[in-house]
C-alpha cells in the first residue's frame, strides 16, 4: 500500500521534531516577525529535499492569523507533475513567546510540534527563509513564483554565512 500524503507529512513531522535536543549551533534567525505581514500566500522557490514532498510540484503555503493567536497553515503540491492532482494538508503554528515572532511551533499532526524558525526576510515580506533549530531542513519562500537572480544571490550568500550547504537545494518548478 502507498503511504498518503498526510502520513508522509506525519512521518515528516515525527523525524523533524527536536523538542528534546537543541542543536549545538543553531542557524541566527531574523529579528521580528509581524504576524500580520507574513500571513498570505507564499511560493517555496528552493528547498532541501524531504520525504513528504516527494514527487511535488508547484508548492505552496498559505498563512492566516487567527483571533486565536495561531496562524493556520495550508500547504499544497501538485503530485507528479505542474498539472498533477492537489495534495494538501492543514495545520497550525504556534508563536513561541519571548522571540518576536521569529520562531514558532508548527502542528499538522496533534501532539507533534517541530521548529519553524524564520532566518531571514525582505523588509516588504516579499520573500523568506524558513528552517529549523538544526540545519537538516531549509525553504526559501517568495511571494510569487519566481525569483529575481539578485534576489537568490542575495538570499544564498546569507545562507552560506549561516552555514548551510547549499548543495542540498532542490529548485521548484512551477507553472
Amino acid at each position: 500500500m502507498k503511504p498518503s500524503f498526510f502520513s508522509l507529512y506525519l512521518i515528516a513531522i515525527l523525524l523533524l521534531t527536536n523538542s528534546c535536543t537543541m542543536s549545538q549551533n543553531p542557524p541566527t534567525v531574523t529579528d521580528s516577525i509581524d504576524l500580520q505581514k507574513y500571513a498570505g500566500k507564499w511560493y517555496e522557490i528552493a528547498s532541501y529535499p524531504m520525504s513528504f514532498q516527494k514527487d511535488c510540484f508547484c508548492v505552496t503555503a498559505d498563512y492566516t492569523l487567527t483571533d486565536k493567536g495561531y496562524v493556520t497553515v495550508f500547504n499544497s503540491c501538485r503530485k507528479g507533475s505542474v498539472n498533477g492532482k492537489v495534495k494538501s494538508v492543514t495545520g497550525k503554528a504556534f508563536p513561541v513567546k519571548g522571540t518576536q515572532n521569529v520562531k514558532l511551533k508548527v502542528q499538522f499532526f496533534w501532539p507533534f510540534r517541530a521548529d519553524y524558525w524564520v532566518l531571514d526576510k525582505a523588509e516588504d515580506y516579499s520573500w523568506a527563509v524558513v528552517s529549523g533549530s538544526s540545519r537538516k531542513y531549509l525553504w526559501i519562500l517568495s511571494r510569487t513564483p519566481y525569483m529575481p537572480k539578485e534576489t537568490w544571490d542575495y538570499i544564498t550568500g546569507r545562507l552560506l554565512k549561516n552555514g548551510f550547504d547549499l548543495t542540498k537545494l532542490k529548485m521548484m518548478v512551477h507553472k
